[in-house]
């Protein structure tokens, strides 16, 4: 039997890319419209793995995908970086001057923002997804509405690209994590990169404090983001990735952290995608 891997989007989609790199082409493919839905196939064990973006190089963090994964008990066991290259798209035979409507993903949109100041009579309209729309237009034969989707997005649904690489920034990557519902899939001598999550307290230096143990064990930290801690209002949970030459320095460096921190938790073990 295929891996069943559930992705945000559908076939076209940055996230069906991840997939096929990852995991390759012999896949059973869960197509899902929001990133909740993505969790909903892991809990109920229709998916066995998930694709999630997490944050991208200019528009930062997804925030809310943070508390999806903490709130669902859901575990990182990979990354993936993908370059992003956006592409206008439209039905065969329209041409630019046919366009009266954008649709995307919003980031995607948010993107792009910059080339479409050229066209202020061309409205942006967010969407579910970036190939979904591409798919739409096909579909519906839509002559006055474009995609910005990835270039396989018009191969799928046989689409003319009518301008390339209009992303603002040439240079645009977003990292995808790899979801399971159970954690560490790989041999210790294997992961040297950990995601966690935990409180600190009210007192001055705590986090400091944190961030001091973790570089004492050899630790090197690659991202922090804080959210608010919805049931108490002020105070904040800190998600951190850091990556480790050896994986002893981390055991060594949780177990400081247990003690120090409140809700201490251990999101994912994984490999660093970025390893040279």
């Amino acid at each position: 039997m295929n891996l069943k891997v559930a992705i945000q989007g559908i076939r076209g989609s940055n996230h069906h890319q991840v997939a096929k790199d990852f995991f390759g082409d012999d896949i059973d493919l869960l197509e899902c419209l929001s990133f909740d839905a993505v969790i909903a196939h892991l809990l109920n064990g229709s998916a066995d793995k998930g694709i999630m973006a997490i944050e991208n190089s200019i528009a930062g963090s997804i925030i809310p995908n943070y508390n999806l994964i903490y709130h669902n008990n859901m575990h990182i066991i990979g990354e993936h970086y993908l370059s992003i290259h956006h592409n206008l798209m439209v039905l065969k035979g329209s041409s630019f001057a046919d366009i009266e409507e954008v649709h995307s993903h919003p980031m995607a949109l948010l993107q792009c923002k910059e080339f479409f100041k050229k066209y202020p009579k061309i409205k942006l309209v967010e969407d579910v997804d970036t190939a979904e729309t591409a798919k739409r237009i096909k579909e519906g034969k839509l002559t006055n509405i474009a995609a910005i989707a990835p270039k396989v997005a018009a191969e799928l649904y046989n689409l003319d690209i009518i301008a390339s690489e209009i992303q603002t920034i040439k240079n645009n990557a977003t990292r995808f994590i790899i979801l399971k519902k159970q954690n560490k899939v790989l041999p210790e001598e294997e992961i040297n990169k950990a995601s966690l999550r935990f409180i600190t307290d009210h007192k001055r230096g705590s986090l400091a404090t944190v961030l001091n143990v973790m570089s004492d064990c050899n630790l090197n930290l690659t991202k922090i983001q804080s959210l608010p801690v919805i049931e108490t209002p002020w105070k904040y949970a800190f998600f951190v990735d850091v990556t480790f030459e050896r994986y002893d320095y981390f055991i060594k460096a949780k177990s400081l952290l247990e003690i120090m921190s409140e809700d201490f938790r251990v999101l994912g073990e994984y490999k660093n995608a970025l390893q040279s």
